[in-house]
């Protein structure tokens, strides 16, 4: 149970989360005390058909608001409410992620016509990292550049799941550890896309993605971090058009590049199992990025208490944490060992005599977009009505 949200959004209605991703529509049902009351998820979905939307509301008790994820917020650090000029904001803030940005505005197009009566609210994934210091955040670009265009610095992402797990991950902690404050965080976000964050006292100070969700962890078709030389040969000398090289980095790369497939880590992890080189390798390059990433987070911090796992990889496959946590002892890590089968739910790895704590954390992005809606609209006069 994620903590109790503060405020009601209208007469203790629950609030509908829209989360659309890269190819999913995730809906889901939160009650004032943050309880999750119903969730469906849409796979895939073409930014397009309401239907599904309309289904759900269909079995669904009056709802007092609506939160959206929206991914880039471009100079917007905090939720708000949306209207016409939000709206634009977000269409202008899509340059560094337009596909996440098109389909975060198809979510609102469509909830908005189905539910026009109630405040819809965007919750910005980008927000979260508002924190990080000057010198995590700013790239080594010519003067010029940074003058000209300000938004060449590191964003990062997925800032609505570090902040929840900034605040679930302690209460997770079981025994001696149970109830004592934990000032240094690295949560690690891992999904289709991944990232990681380093977060001290409840801030993110440093993250692995950057100006664009591209930056950072080898994620399911996303190349994570690559060397710039690289970008700029097959530009000049490989032939290949700047579609064609963001097609590659986007869409093509990661696990689907190295292993084939659709980069589904379950079905990597299969292959490697039957011993299939392939899938092995691509393995093997996504934890050596996983581990290294966590390491440099920790060093961001001056060092570790709690090492949390969230997301539909960190929180469901055993098998990738336990690769990545090899090697990390030096951190203060020891963990319980897990078997291979998938896992649900949060729970503390920790083992007593480890100086660092680790957990997994459930995912919880539709929690925390329902307690920054309520949140916001308790306090601006904004009432919700019922549809």
């Amino acid at each position: 149970m994620a903590p109790p949200v503060s405020g009601p959004a209208g007469a203790g209605d629950p609030v509908l989360v829209v989360n659309v991703g890269g190819a999913t529509l995730a809906l889901s049902l939160v009650a004032a005390d943050g309880t999750r009351l119903a969730s469906h998820t849409v796979e895939p979905w073409d930014g397009h058909d309401p239907v599904p939307l309309r289904e759900f509301l269909a079995e669904a008790p009056p709802v007092g608001a609506v939160g959206h994820r929206v991914v880039h917020g471009g100079d917007l650090d905090r939720p708000v409410v949306i209207d016409a000029s939000v709206v634009e904001m977000i269409r202008a803030a899509g340059a560094l992620s337009p596909v996440h940005q098109e389909r975060a505005l198809a979510g609102i197009e469509a909830a908005t016509g189905e539910l026009p009566a109630v405040p819809h609210v965007a919750c910005f994934d980008t927000a979260f990292h508002r924190t990080v210091p000057e010198r995590a955040a700013v790239y080594a670009l010519p003067a010029e550049w940074r003058r000209r265009w300000p938004r060449l610095r590191r964003r990062g992402f997925h800032g609505l799941s570090h902040g929840y797990v900034a605040e679930v991950a302690p209460t997770v902690l079981t025994g001696e550890r149970a109830g004592r404050p934990v000032a240094r965080i690295v949560s690690c976000h891992l999904g289709s896309g991944a990232s990681l964050c380093a977060i001290e006292r409840g801030r993110s100070i440093d993250t692995t993605m950057g100006a664009t969700p591209l930056e950072g962890l080898v994620m399911a078709k996303r190349s994570g971090s690559v060397d710039p030389g690289i970008m700029l040969w097959l530009l000049d000398e490989g032939g290949l058009g700047v579609d064609e090289v963001r097609r590659g980095l986007s869409a093509e790369g990661g696990l689907a590049g190295l292993a084939g497939g659709d980069g589904d880590l379950r079905e990597v992890l299969a292959r490697r199992a039957t011993g299939d080189a392939e899938a092995a390798l691509a393995f093997d390059v996504y934890v050596h990025r996983l581990h290294s990433g966590i390491a440099a987070m920790a060093a961001a911090l001056g060092g570790l208490d709690l090492l949390a796992f969230t997301g539909g990889v960190g929180e469901h496959l055993p098998e990738v944490r336990t690769a990545a946590l090899a090697g990390l002892g030096f951190l203060g890590l020891d963990t319980m060992a897990e078997g291979p089968e998938p896992t649900v739910g949060h729970r503390d790895l920790t083992t007593p005599w480890a100086t660092a704590a680790c957990v997994v954390v459930a995912t919880g992005e539709d929690i925390a977009i329902a307690a920054a809606t309520r949140t916001l609209l308790s306090g601006s006069g904004v009432s919700s009505r019922h549809r």
